[in-house]
């Protein structure tokens, strides 16, 4: 198949990439400045035709990080044009193309639901009224121009467990000791291992059955308490603190939902259509994170030459 790519460079896009790499699939890749194989400008609407017409599918994962914060006024804008103004331009492009794919992934979020507390949301829940709600309607409002043209898959996404984003934060504090629950730790946060994020999002390309709103995060709910003593225990470190809702609601700027809300969030469509995770438990995904983030951080240390070590430590030396 010949997937065309956007947000390529982000955690999700380079393990989707490679993946579909070793698959066999052909990839292109469509980037904002020159290094792809096309470059566009979403704010402009500007698609390269010759990129849609090669396409037989079509992947959007662009859209300004989330784990950003605080999320100021500005930081929101951005989060929300980054979002709604390139997956429009992709909408009409595909709309207008003489040859458009046979499928488009579009990027989305579970943040569509908003805070749910307790109750169970699937695919047919309704969205709810937060600033990230809001953001996520628009930006699958965006697609409907090329509803006509293929099939469109919007990918509401989870919190991805890999080795960015909330591991990554959460295993830095973590690991100099300051490990904490954060809120409540009653909060339900719809999580999914990176590996099941790449393996749905193929699954969705090749199945033609799933269309619309697709729920991926893992089948087993998971509490923000499961998950950061997952992470401390990975680290065998302790968790001593309690940062209390209220002082995110004061630092964080609005991204307070990210870390505040909850939803328990099933995964509905994709095990209606013959779906199977990976990882189905919270735990395994951390615990597997944990170790690819510690893995890239001892990485990250300089390099210590023996033999100037082996200067210091010499008789001249002490």
């Amino acid at each position: 198949m010949k997937v065309l790519l956007t947000g390529a460079s982000g955690t999700i896009g380079t393990a989707l990439k490679t993946s579909l790499v070793d698959q066999g699939h052909e990839i292109r890749v469509m980037t904002r400045t020159v290094g792809g194989d096309y470059v566009w400008d979403a704010r402009e609407g500007s698609v390269p035709p010759e990129a849609i017409r090669w396409a037989e599918a079509v992947v959007s994962l662009g859209g300004a990080s989330l784990t950003r914060l605080p999320w100021t006024k500005a930081y929101r804008r951005l989060i929300r044009s980054s979002r709604v103004e390139s997956t429009r331009a992709l909408a009409q492009a595909i709309a207008d193309s003489s040859q458009p794919p046979t499928v488009w992934i579009s990027g989305s979020a579970v943040g569509i639901y908003g805070d749910r507390g307790d109750a169970d949301v699937d695919e047919t829940s309704p969205a709810g009224d937060s600033f990230l709600a809001e953001v996520v309607r628009a930006w699958e409002r965006a697609t409907l121009p090329a509803r006509d043209a293929t099939r469109i898959v919007t990918a509401r996404t989870g919190t991805v467990l890999g080795p960015e984003g909330l591991v990554k934060i959460l295993a830095s504090t973590t690991r100099v000791g300051l490990g904490a629950r954060v809120g409540p730790g009653s909060q339900w946060w719809p999580w999914v291992s990176l590996e099941d994020e790449v393996r749905a999002i193929v699954f969705a390309l090749e199945h033609e059955s799933l269309a619309g709103p697709v729920n991926i995060v893992g089948p087993v709910p998971a509490t923000a308490e499961t998950i950061t003593r997952v992470v401390a225990q990975a680290l065998h470190r302790p968790r001593l603190f309690v940062f209390p809702a209220v002082l995110f609601r004061v630092i964080l700027g609005g991204g307070d939902e990210l870390i505040l809300a909850s939803s328990r969030v099933r995964p509905t469509a994709l095990i209606d259509a013959g779906f199977t995770f990976h990882a189905t438990r919270a735990e395994d995904a951390v615990r597997a994170a944990v170790a690819q983030w510690t893995g890239s951080w001892k990485l990250a240390l300089p390099a210590v030459d023996p033999d100037r070590t082996n200067e210091r430590s010499g008789p001249d030396n002490q």
